[in-house]
């Protein structure tokens, strides 16, 4: 009997490159359970499905970043650049596969990009909160110091008088 959920959380194969997030062919094939190969082999028959901002293909480069972040890799001797899949991508690509656990699956995958979406928009508010708290600190600073200095003012002994020497002429 296949297990409902993946042994890894979702959440930990969600990669950001080319600042959108997305999961690699390798990743998405192991949930969806199929080979990497018929993944793609899917997506290349129904490639007016999966424009730019659903799936892309790595460069070379961006592999080996890829490759270098991650002490294990899972991705073998592979011919091609692998593609990555954006959340919209994975949906479509469960429709491509047209299989129950495919289909079971993409509920998961979008509800981990829903879930990390969130964390993102929780960590902006808070960020935009903490700088918001920086500026009140900052005008508040400047009028502590203003105060001290004023204080610095009146603490200072008052100057006497110098008296004069030598005679007054009246």
């Amino acid at each position: 009997m296949k297990n409902a959920l993946p042994t890894v959380p979702v959440d930990n194969l969600i990669l950001e490159i080319r600042g959108q997030k997305v999961i690699t062919d390798a990743d998405l094939a192991r949930l969806y359970e199929v080979e990497t190969k018929r993944l793609n082999e899917q997506v290349k028959r129904n490639m007016e499905r999966f424009p730019e901002d659903f799936m892309f293909q790595l460069s070379e480069d961006e592999f080996h970043v890829l490759k270098s972040h991650f002490a294990t890799s899972s991705w073998g001797g592979r011919r091609s650049l692998p593609y990555v899949f954006t959340e919209h991508g994975a949906i479509m690509a469960a429709s491509v596969l047209n299989s129950p656990r495919a289909v079971e699956m993409s509920v998961y995958v979008v509800r981990a990009f829903v879930n990390l979406r969130a964390h993102i928009l929780q960590y902006k508010e808070l960020s935009q909160k903490v700088s918001e708290l920086e500026a009140k600190l900052g005008k508040h600073d400047e009028n502590i110091v203003a105060i001290v200095n004023a204080l610095k003012l009146l603490m200072e002994p008052p100057k006497a008088k110098k008296k004069e020497i030598g005679f007054k002429q009246s």
